[in-house]
């Protein structure tokens, strides 16, 4: 969770950028609570009460972290120029943020990119780690579906660890399924599973696009998804790990 005012020395308005899901329509009894989060001791919390309380009559801006982190990039980032782009975190869980026409997308709650649900590549009985959905993308790929698979953390894991296989293929199955839907200009890719250990985030970059290229075989004809324009197709943050606290200072600048 990220929370910044939009100036130094006098709090002006809030921006708050949050784990989810929440509740995001004002028309709603439960606005500003996060809904069905497994996060222990969080679901059917007011996260907007407190702030209220301490700040009567102060704009506060709400919204998850991802898209916080995709409205960061966006204005000082990797999403820079760009009306139409998505941000990807892909750590203790997975979560997407996608900006269409400039604005985050929001309709009947907020999208939950992260638990969409993948294919079985040949020969693979891992069940997945979402207590959710078995195997969806979080429970393939997020940090504690890789330990789960490999027994250790990624951090841990070699360079040439069969389990990067895996895991840089749903990946590529995943990204695949958001170029399809979204047809983004562009996908970030936070978080820290990207940085992938003794594999590197370099590396780990390059196995997914080549994952993307393979899954959408051609059918999308556009020079941003073929080799070369892959590597600017499908990139790491700019802000690097401060995409959310950014996110949530351009949140209040907007408020």
């Amino acid at each position: 969770m990220r929370a910044a005012s939009n100036r130094v020395g006098q709090i002006t308005a809030i921006g708050i950028a949050s784990f989810g899901p929440l509740d995001l329509d004002p028309r709603s009894s439960t606005h500003g609570f996060i809904t069905t989060t497994p996060k222990r001791g969080w679901a059917r919390t007011d996260l907007l009460a407190p702030f209220r309380r301490a700040f009567p009559g102060l704009p506060i801006a709400l919204d998850t972290d991802v898209n916080g982190a995709a409205l960061g990039e966006g204005r000082w980032g990797a999403g820079q120029g760009l009306d139409d782009f998505v941000y990807i975190t892909v750590g203790t869980g997975i979560g997407g943020g996608a900006i269409v026409r400039g604005k985050p997308v929001h309709g009947l709650v907020h999208p939950e990119m992260g638990h969409i649900p993948m294919p079985r590549a040949a020969g693979d009985d891992f069940a997945g780690a979402c207590a959710i959905h078995g195997r969806c993308w979080e429970g393939l790929c997020a940090g504690p579906a890789i330990a789960a698979r490999a027994g250790r953390p990624a951090e841990e894991l070699a360079a040439d660890d069969p389990v990067w296989d895996a895991v840089t293929e749903s990946m590529g199955h995943a990204l695949a399924t958001l170029t399809l839907v979204l047809s983004p200009r562009r996908i970030i890719i936070g978080g820290s599973v990207r940085k992938a250990g003794q594999l590197g985030q370099d590396a780990f970059f390059e196995r997914c696009r080549s994952h993307l290229k393979r899954t959408l075989a051609g059918y999308v004809d556009s020079p941003a998804l073929r080799d070369e324009g892959l590597r600017s197709f499908v990139v790491p943050p700019v802000l690097g790990d401060d995409a959310g606290l950014c996110g949530a200072m351009a949140m209040a600048q907007n408020s």
